[in-house]
């Protein structure tokens, strides 16, 4: 059993999001994402489920190429897909991906 505090939790930027893995398995992973005002994460080409979930502030999210906003304690899931984001204000998600 493990207990995690997202506010806690420091974070890298995309580059190094690696380092910001909290948990992982052969079919799970879950980490913290942060993105400081204008802060972007380009397209990715996921082959797994995905599910964002905002801890605070805002994002934009497309999703193969459609547009949404996703605010604070909104969650976002969606089958494998390519993913972006970016943010105006700054925001912090948690990112988790299931394999198929």
């Amino acid at each position: 059993m493990q207990i995690v505090d997202l506010m806690e939790l420091e974070a890298q930027g995309y580059e190094q999001r690696q380092v910001n893995v909290f948990f992982q398995n052969d079919r799970f992973k879950a980490r913290v994402i942060v993105l400081e005002a204008g802060g972007k994460i380009p397209d990715c080409q996921m082959d797994c489920y995905v599910m964002f979930y905002v801890v605070e502030g805002e994002v934009k999210l497309f999703c193969d190429g459609k547009a949404s906003t996703l605010k604070q304690k909104q969650v976002f899931i969606t089958d494998p897909a390519v993913v972006s984001m970016e943010s105006e204000c700054g925001a912090r998600l948690m990112g988790v991906q299931i394999k198929v």
